[in-house]
């Protein structure tokens, strides 16, 4: 289920409201409730896909980075521990008859214990996160890369490979699991988190996977029209600027910005069109201009 859309999983819009999701959470799993469902492999598959994607949708920050990075995105950066922790399902079930003591550790595994939230339990406690940073320049992030980091692992030096995927940008987090803290107890290992931050550029503008590039033409050349070489990631592409065109107007070349991070498809470049006028002009330029004047351009 883990690829699957949240949203879809729960029959709501993206733009549901945390009652609306709660509604139809509840609905769906009292529907699909192992305790209703008896031996029916298929329905505890169902419930605990339903349960994920609540667990995450009503979590405002991991709903956040859902949205963010879409679903392939998201599972690089949150394990199945990482998505229920603090997971509180409270008691939405029993007055509908079902018990909740033990039937997340039951079909989610022993490593989960149900005490009112996911944990681990059994004397096995997961190792300490760590979190770094990690630059990587524009060019990288548009076209993926792989970095060398270098941390400290309780207390021993550590350096490994980390593939960026194309299209990230700051404020990501790659997860890196096992590469945290050891657990204790004979818990897991804690995970490495990187937390992105992407370099400037000195002519694109950054906004989402949408990119901005600035241009100048002559004022004659927006009242008449002209041809315009641009620069794109991929290098310079001819574009034309309409007659009359007014300054601040952006033109669209689609499918030439940032590739959508654990998506097919990219951005759009948007070309913003200045118009330069002369503070200076020759005696016949000027000549002309009040020709033009006369006749009311």
């Amino acid at each position: 289920m883990a690829q699957k859309d949240y949203y879809e999983i729960l029959g709501v819009k993206k733009g549901a409201s945390l009652d609306e999701l709660k509604k139809a959470y509840r609905k769906l799993a009292v529907k699909y409730h192992p305790d209703k469902n008896p031996g029916n492999k298929e329905a505890e598959e169902r419930f605990k896909g339903i349960n994920e994607a609540y667990a995450v949708l009503s979590d405002p920050q991991k709903k956040e980075q859902y949205d963010q990075f879409g679903s392939a995105g998201f599972h690089q950066r949150f394990s199945q521990e990482d998505i229920f922790r603090g997971f509180d399902v409270g008691d939405l079930f029993k007055d509908a008859g079902f018990s909740t003591d033990d039937i997340y550790s039951r079909i989610f595994g022993g490593g989960f214990q149900q005490q009112g939230r996911y944990g681990f339990g059994g004397g096995r406690r997961k190792g300490e996160d760590y979190s770094m940073e990690l630059t990587v320049s524009f060019r990288e992030a548009f076209t993926g890369c792989e970095k060398r980091v270098a941390f400290k692992r309780d207390g021993k030096r550590e350096e490994l490979s980390v593939k960026v995927p194309a299209g990230v940008d700051t404020g990501a987090r790659l997860r890196i699991q096992g590469k945290g803290g050891g657990g204790a107890g004979g818990g897991p290992a804690g995970d490495l988190y990187l937390d992105i931050k992407v370099g400037s550029d000195p002519l694109f503008d950054r906004e989402g996977d949408d990119l901005t590039v600035e241009r100048q033409v002559k004022f004659t050349a927006a009242a008449l029209g002209t041809t315009l070489d641009v620069p794109t990631m991929e290098g310079p592409k001819r574009i034309k600027v309409p007659a009359g065109i007014q300054p601040g107007t952006k033109i669209r070349l689609k499918g030439f910005g940032f590739p959508h991070m654990g998506k097919t498809g990219r951005g759009d470049l948007y070309v913003r069109i200045g118009v330069s006028v002369p503070d200076q002009l020759t005696a016949p330029q000027r000549e002309l201009l009040e020709e033009l004047a006369k006749k009311g351009l």
